[in-house]
C-alpha cells in the first residue's frame, strides 16, 4: 500500500493536464496472486525507483475522449531487472502517448529478485501477459480496439516487452474469465532493449537478475528474444544508440535481423548518440527525432489514424 501511495503521488506530479492518471489496477484476484509464496513483505521505493513489487498492477493514463484514437500500449519500465525506473521509462512515456491519442498503462511488474516469487524467471513475463489480457477484457469500456494493443519497454523493460511478443508459453492462465483473451500484443516498441541472454552481447546484470546465478544454456536461450521470433511476432519499432556502453546495441540488431528473416514489419533506428539514456526529449543530435518517427510508424502500421492537416 505504501508503494502504491508513493507512486500515485509521483504520478499526480507527473501527469499533464491533457491526461488523467487512474487508480492502481491490480492484475490478479486479491489474495490469489500466482507464482507467489505469499510472504508478508513490504513494497520498496526510493529515489523514484521501485525496488520491490508485492502486488503487481498498472496505472492507466487515458487521453481525452475526443483525442482517443482507440489504441493502447503497456509500458514496461527498465532497471536491469533490479528496480523499475518508473518516471523516465514509465510515466513520461505514458504522457507522450496520450498526446497522440493512445491510452497508456505503466506496468508495475514483479522483479525477479523478490524472495516471494516461486519461479523468478517468469514473474515479469507473467504480469505482462496478464496486463495485455486485462486491457483486452476491458477494451470496450475504455474505447480501445482489442486488435490495437501494444507493448513498449526500455532497457530490461525492452526484454519484458520483446519476450512478451515472442514467447508463446502461456504462463499467465489462472482459470478465470481473462484466460479466454489473447496475451499477445499487436505491436512492439523497444528503446535500447535487452534482447539476448545467451551470447556474447548478453547484458550480464539482466541475465543474473532474471535467471539467477547459474542458469542453464537452455534457459538462457529460451529467454533470448531473437531466438523466439516467428512470422507471427508483432510489427516492431526499435530505437538504439551505437554508443550505448550499458546494453550493447547488437541486441537491437540481432532482433532486427530475426524480424527481417521472418518477414515481420520492422523499423530500426540506430542513432550515433544517446548512449543508454535515450529519453523523450533533450537527446543529443538526431536522436531527438525518435518520438516523431515512432508516431509516423504507428500511423504507417495503421495503429492510429493519420493526422488531419488543415488546409
Amino acid at each position: 500500500m505504501k508503494l502504491r501511495l508513493a507512486i500515485t503521488l509521483l504520478l499526480l506530479c507527473a501527469v499533464a493536464s491533457a491526461s488523467r492518471a487512474q487508480d492502481f489496477m491490480e492484475l490478479w484476484p486479491k489474495n490469489h496472486i500466482p507464482n507467489s509464496k505469499h510472504l508478508k513483505l513490504q513494497d520498496s521505493i526510493a529515489r523514484e525507483r521501485v525496488f520491490r513489487v508485492m502486488v503487481p498492477g498498472m496505472y492507466a493514463f487515458f487521453p481525452g475522449t475526443q483525442e482517443n484514437k482507440g489504441a493502447a500500449v503497456v509500458i514496461c519500465p527498465g532497471g536491469g531487472y533490479e528496480r523499475l525506473a518508473y518516471i523516465i521509462s514509465g510515466t513520461q512515456l505514458a504522457k507522450w502517448f496520450n498526446t497522440i491519442g493512445i491510452t497508456a498503462f505503466v506496468l508495475n511488474y514483479r522483479l525477479p529478485n523478490c524472495p516471494d516469487l516461486v519461479h523468478r524467471e517468469i514473474g515479469p513475463l507473467m504480469d505482462a501477459q496478464r496486463a495485455i489480457r486485462y486491457i483486452r477484457a476491458n477494451a470496450a469500456k475504455w474505447g480501445i480496439n482489442p486488435d490495437k494493443i501494444g507493448i513498449m519497454g526500455s532497457s530490461s523493460g525492452g526484454h519484458v516487452a520483446s519476450t512478451t511478443s515472442t514467447i508463446t508459453d502461456d504462463v499467465s492462465a489462472v482459470k478465470d474469465s481473462l484466460d479466454k483473451f489473447s496475451f499477445k500484443p499487436n505491436f512492439t516498441i523497444l528503446v535500447s532493449p535487452v534482447i539476448d541472454l545467451s551470447g556474447p552481447y548478453a547484458h550480464a546484470g539482466s541475465v543474473k537478475n532474471l535467471l539467477g546465478p547459474n542458469p542453464s544454456d537452455e534457459l538462457k536461450k529460451h529467454f533470448s528474444a531473437q531466438l523466439q521470433v516467428t512470422a507471427n511476432t508483432p510489427p516492431t519499432f526499435i530505437v538504439d544508440a551505437i554508443n550505448d556502453k550499458t546494453v550493447n546495441p547488437m541486441n537491437s540488431l540481432m532482433y532486427y535481423q530475426a524480424l527481417l528473416q521472418n518477414q515481420v514489419p520492422v523499423s530500426f533506428h540506430a542513432f550515433p548518440q544517446g548512449a543508454h539514456a535515450i529519453a523523450l526529449r533533450n537527446n543529443p543530435g538526431s536522436t531527438d527525432l525518435w518520438p516523431r518517427l515512432c508516431e509516423e510508424w504507428l500511423i504507417e502500421m495503421n495503429i492510429i489514424p493519420e493526422k488531419l492537416v488543415s488546409k
